[in-house]
This record gives structure tokens, C-alpha cells and sequence, in this order.
């Protein structure tokens, strides 16, 4: 089969880039199908003027210019000028590179990504030269502007005016869609609760699994001290700034917070101000593999509603434990009591839920050991095998009018 992928960022040697997960299962994604035999060719955003096709991995990566006043992911810009930008992003109805590869190419499906920089012409583009089109949704571009539909401080429960403005064609281009993957059934619901996809005959879900080597052996807990650790942005959405109030209020001899992720001068001062007793460490940008190898239980404690964050299944192909929060996709992933733990996202709350993890460190053992040994394994593997029979099904349905 030839599959035409594209999405925002797609790292490579000569453009490396990484924003969130959705860049780094999209390349697992590719290179896995050309493994499997598959043809594949992937169209990102450029970051650069001119810049030119590169080939990783058997892949070979095309770069679509931004008809835009900055490129995507470069730098942070004020709110008017980001305004101008998403406007004019909003405005775009065709792809000219995608045009020339789906002709060049030949491709049996497109499945659209991440749309920043490239936007919802590959979909209409597609659609009008006759080849089926799945998108994947990671992000809440379609209905938000920033991506997130989080906004002073809370997850949006509903679309503000502007948001509503400045994504009003995205939402219409959705009737180019042929079938449209949620990451989580959180995504996938608030979508459709806006009334998008009306038209999009195939809607399913499709979950994250790991994409990294995080191993799955054990972490002894060291006289009788549970290590929790949080991987990631050190951002308010992402709740790390609740996390370190909760620990600062737990005796320092029974806890210790284990922090990865780029965290610079300011915010190490700023985290170590919240709770100047406890015993946090900063690791760091460092590979999976040495994070989870270090700690007992996977924080969790987003405040927006994260669709499906790789740290979740990254933790479970760890065999760590996870304590989240109920917003986006992390609910589904967590077995209360049997592989994790749900906790409110105030400090209070976390605080509460953490001290009872460590008046009963024995659950941490035995839900590693259920992880172990196999309970709710979801495997790469088998997000792929998801997408191929999506694929087929469109295929096979090929010239089909729609429902």
C-alpha cells in the first residue's frame, strides 16, 4: 500500500524538531509501514525557506512551504500577531505540494496529522483529486487556535467567540474527511459534541502506545521511600506547578519527586521556592529509559484535557504505576486501584491521594507486578494494525459515495 502521511513537524536529521508526541508517533508510524513493505512518503511544514526533500529512514520527507507571516514552531509571538497568522492559516483551501505528490506518488490513502503550517487544504486537496483521507487527531486545532482549549488557567468547556472565528472554515473542511481517528474517546467526544464530522462516515479510536524503550524491570523503594516522578513540559496546563505544592506539604523523609524535562534556571528556583524541604531532583532532558528506571509511580496531573499523552503509555510499558488526573485521555488509560490512581487536580487533592500511596506501598509492588505481566497490554504492534485495517476499510470503499 502507498500512504501519503502528513503532519506538522516530523523530526529529521536536518530539521530535529520535537513539540509534543504526536511528531514522534507520527516517524514510529512511517517507518514501521515501510518495514512492514508499505510505501510511504511524508509532507511536514517547513521551518526553513527552501527547504529541500530529505530521506530518513526510508522515508522520504517533503517540506510545504508556509504561505504565512511566520513559520510554525519557531518562536512564542504577541496575541495580535498571532491572531493575523490564524486568520490567514484559516483562509488556505489548497496544497500545491500535496497536489503534485499525490500525482507523482500515486498514493493509496492521505492521513493527515497535525495541521499548524500545513492546514486543512491537504484534506480538500486530496478529497478533489479522489484519494480517501484520514485524519488523526492529537490536538484541538480544529476548534482552537492554540491547540489546547485551555485558557486562564482551566480546560475550556466551551468555544469562546474567537476561537469559534478564527477556526470557522476548519471546521467546515471536516466534509472532505473520509475517516477521522481520535486518540482518546475524550477527543474524539468534545469534537463531535461541537458538531464536527457530521459528514465523516468512519469514526473510531485509536489509542497511543509507546514508542520509546523505557524498559520494565522494577525500582527497589529505598528505606522504604516511594520515588514519584514527572516527565515532561514544565507548564501551568500540565500541572507540575500543583505536584510540587502537594509534595510540600507531605514529610520530605517519605517522598522523593524526580523530575525529566528541560527546566531552566527560573523554573528550578521558582519549583524549589514551592517546597523548599522536599527532595526534588532534576534530571533533566534524558532518554526515557533513565527516568522511569529511577522512580515508583508516574505523576500524571494535567489541567487541560491532555487527548493522550505518551507518558501514560510509556509508564505502562514501564510497569510504573500511574496517579492522573480525569481529564482527557489519561482516565482511559487508568484501571483505579488495579494499575493506577485518579486524584483531583488541586494540591489538596493530590496531596491526599499521595499520602495514601505511601501508607500503602505495597499496592505500587503489586500493580507493577499486574503490568508485568501482561493486564490491558497495548503494544505498538497494535496501534498499527489499527490504522491498516483503517486503511483498508477506505480503500475497499474507494469511489463509494458517501452517507
Amino acid at each position: 500500500m502507498k500512504i501519503l502521511i502528513t503532519s506538522s513537524l516530523y523530526p529529521t536529521p536536518l530539521a530535529p524538531k520535537v513539540v509534543g508526541g504526536a511528531e514522534t508517533f507520527v516517524r514510529r508510524l512511517a517507518e514501521t509501514l515501510v518495514g512492514q513493505s508499505d510505501s510511504v512518503e511524508v509532507i511536514r511544514a517547513a521551518s526553513a525557506s527552501n527547504q529541500q526533500m530529505e530521506t530518513c529512514n526510508g522515508v522520504d520527507v517533503y517540506s510545504a512551504p508556509v504561505h504565512n507571516i511566520y513559520f510554525p514552531f519557531a518562536k512564542q509571538h504577541s496575541a495580535p500577531v498571532r491572531g493575523i497568522w490564524h486568520a490567514i492559516e484559516d483562509w488556505q483551501t489548497m496544497s500545491e505540494l500535496v497536489a503534485n505528490r499525490i500525482k507523482a506518488f500515486k498514493p493509496d490513502i492521505l492521513h493527515s496529522n497535525n495541521l499548524s503550517g500545513l492546514t486543512t487544504a491537504v484534506w480538500r486537496t486530496a478529497a478533489e483529486l479522489g484519494i480517501p483521507v484520514l485524519h488523526t487527531l492529537h490536538d484541538y486545532y480544529l476548534t482552537c487556535p492554540r491547540c489546547s482549549r485551555f485558557s486562564d488557567g482551566h480546560a475550556c468547556e466551551a468555544s469562546c467567540m474567537s476561537c469559534q472565528l478564527l477556526t470557522f472554515r476548519r471546521r467546515g473542511a471536516t466534509r472532505h474527511l473520509d475517516a477521522v481517528v481520535g486518540v482518546s474517546q475524550r477527543i474524539l467526544d468534545i469534537h463531535t459534541q461541537l458538531g464536527l464530522f457530521t459528514q465523516t462516515p468512519l469514526k473510531i479510536v485509536i489509542r497511543n502506545a509507546s514508542t520509546a524503550d523505557v524498559g520494565s524491570e522494577p525500582t527497589a523503594m529505598t528505606n522504604g521511600t516511594v520515588t514519584f516522578g514527572f516527565i515532561g513540559r514544565l507548564t501551568e496546563e500540565k500541572g507540575i506547578y500543583n505536584l510540587v505544592r502537594a509534595i510540600a506539604t507531605i514529610p520530605p523523609d517519605r517522598i522523593r519527586l524526580v523530575i525529566a524535562g528541560h527546566a531552566s534556571e527560573s523554573e528550578r528556583m521558582h519549583i524549589k521556592e514551592l517546597a523548599p524541604n522536599a527532595r526534588i531532583e532534576f534530571l533533566g532532558f534524558v532518554q526515557p529509559k533513565q527516568f522511569y528506571e529511577q522512580v515508583n509511580v508516574v505523576v500524571v496531573p494535567s489541567i487541560w484535557e491532555d487527548p493522550s499523552p505518551l507518558v501514560v503509555a510509556d509508564a505502562q510499558a514501564a510497569c510504573k504505576p500511574l496517579l492522573g488526573t480525569p481529564f482527557g485521555g489519561i482516565q482511559e488509560s487508568i484501571e483505579p486501584g488495579v494499575t493506577g490512581w485518579l486524584t483531583s487536580p488541586d494540591p489538596a487533592s493530590i496531596a491526599k491521594s499521595i499520602s495514601a500511596i505511601l501508607d500503602a506501598p505495597q499496592q505500587v509492588v503489586e500493580m507493577s507486578g499486574r503490568l508485568k505481566s501482561g493486564i490491558n497490554k497495548w503494544a505498538f504492534d497494535d496501534v498499527v494494525a489499527g490504522y491498516r485495517n483503517v486503511f483498508e476499510q477506505l480503500t475497499r470503499g474507494r469511489g463509494m459515495p458517501r452517507t
